[in-house]
């Protein structure tokens, strides 16, 4: 990724071969994971956002109680949404060749990054929830943040750009709250 990503900085538009041969990488290895180029440019182009979205997680306080866990969520899906909504056909291309080509044996998932930065948002509520329950907040937080959030509330519910953030705002706050609040229950139980 590193060896596309510096390759495109200057505009280029390198194959797989010239990827993995400049990174001393096989190039049957590197189609592996990436078999056509786009698929690869476009993972080099949203590895570029790595960045932008672990500052906006890391912006807030460093005290972990709940109303900087929300916050922490908050920042996260803001960011995550006008980082879809300026990238948006890159990341409907991603979608598409997604679609078309579902990963094949040991590929990588689509989507991981996005499981990295939810999981470094909510870290804190990792040693205050149930592992199970701390699954089920990364995966339904997974639902409300990204390029198929944005999809939806735009494309089926005819939302503005600035109405699906709020919307994903709004969604993610209300998981995160029910997670914690199942959480305190589950406590109260024992």
């Amino acid at each position: 990724m590193a060896t596309a990503a510096r390759l495109t900085h200057g505009g280029r538009r390198p194959t797989v071969a010239e990827v993995a041969d400049a990174a001393d990488v096989s190039r049957r290895t590197a189609y592996r994971y990436f078999p056509t180029q786009s698929k690869l440019l476009i993972e080099a182009a949203l590895e570029g956002l790595r960045p932008t979205m672990e500052a906006a997680i890391a912006a807030g306080p460093l005290a972990f109680g709940e109303e900087s866990l929300e916050g922490r969520v908050d920042r996260l899906v803001t960011a995550m949404q006008r980082m879809a909504a300026e990238h948006e056909p890159l990341l409907r291309s991603m979608i598409q060749l997604t679609v078309l080509e579902p990963p094949a044996g040991d590929a990588p998932r689509r989507g991981l990054r996005r499981v990295d930065w939810i999981e470094s948002a909510i870290r804190p509520a990792a040693y205050s929830l149930p592992t199970a329950s701390y699954e089920h907040l990364v995966s339904a937080l997974t639902v409300c943040a990204g390029i198929e959030a944005l999809v939806v509330l735009r494309d089926i519910r005819g939302l503005s750009t600035a109405q699906a953030v709020e919307m994903s705002r709004w969604m993610a706050r209300a998981i995160l709250r029910q997670a914690l609040a199942d959480a305190r229950r589950s406590r109260r139980r024992r």
